[in-house]
């Protein structure tokens, strides 16, 4: 699944190349699953608006809509009907609408020339008035699309989190520190790959238990997430499975992850070989010298 600097490289990509655009028309597939809003919902919300910007939050992907667009054709709706997926209006608000992207497992957000060949799994399509279109891909259908106001991730942003809000996050919590980094309650975006690199590089072992953890233990943590989740943003993330960015570009970060998928292998540290272990269901890799 994209975690923080994946999705934040993406929803870059996009800012530079839709932002400004018009969104013209909608066409949805039949699949329910992606849609957490319902059909005509998101339609009406989307169409003849102007991408006003996109942004990351969390681990979500915001399109910032405005009413800057012009009319248009009616948009091509979907082709079978959805069983019990009742039109809920929208709620009144003063804030501007915004569409909601999470990319799940596999979801790809491509912008093409309305010729390109339509992948198998593409569960959305945007035409923009610049000519081009914006498609949602998703072959294992985990990902989801909604419209909302006012959209807010449920945690801290980890990269402007302050130290004694992060102190205060994990203070005193019983569960294992790698269980605390991945709970989007608390911090929105960190995920597998950058909790088990942000802990070797503050010498924690992530079955440790996060009230066991020191002030000094929680700030040269602090300090790791934000080196980590920097670093991988600035070489595009890591293509560790199917993940490119909005230019259909591989991240580099897998490149230098230190612990992350090398099991067995020495750890570029002190050689000794890295161990993987299973936490709340969800594999963690770590140095048993190196982490304490």
């Amino acid at each position: 699944m994209p975690e923080l600097p994946e999705v934040e490289t993406i929803a870059r990509g996009l800012a530079k190349r839709v932002s400004g655009d018009v969104i013209e028309s909608v066409w949805l597939g039949s699949k329910p699953e992606p849609l957490k809003s319902s059909a005509g919902e998101m339609a009406s919300t989307l169409e003849r608006k102007r991408i006003a910007g996109v942004r990351r939050v969390g681990k979500h992907i915001v399109f910032d809509l405005d009413s800057g667009g012009r009319a248009s054709a009616p948009a091509r709706r979907r082709t079978r009907p959805t069983a019990g997926r009742a039109r809920t209006p929208v709620p009144p608000s003063n804030l501007p609408a915004q569409w909601i992207v999470h990319l799940g497992m596999t979801g790809r957000m491509m912008v093409c020339e309305p010729q390109a060949e339509m992948a198998k799994h593409t569960h959305a399509v945007l035409r923009l008035a610049s000519g081009r279109e914006l498609r949602f891909v998703d072959p294992r259908r985990f990902g989801r699309l909604s419209v909302t106001h006012g959209f807010q991730a449920a945690g801290s942003e980890p990269l402007e989190v302050e130290l004694e809000r992060f102190v205060r996050l994990f203070r005193g919590r019983k569960t294992p520190i790698k269980s605390a980094l991945l709970n989007q309650k608390l911090l929105s975006g960190v995920g597998n790959i950058y909790a088990d690199e942000s802990l070797f590089r503050a010498g924690i072992r992530p079955r440790r238990r996060a009230a066991s953890l020191t002030r000094e233990d929680l700030r040269r943590l602090y300090l790791a997430v934000q080196e980590v989740l920097k670093e991988a943003i600035a070489l595009g993330g890591s293509s560790i499975s199917d993940y490119v960015d909005a230019d259909g570009e591989e991240g580099f970060f897998q490149l230098q992850h230190r612990v992350y998928g090398r099991e067995g292998e020495p750890c570029l540290v002190c050689k000794t070989p890295i161990k993987r272990v299973v936490i709340a269901g969800r594999s963690s890799h770590y140095c048993p010298k190196c982490q304490k």
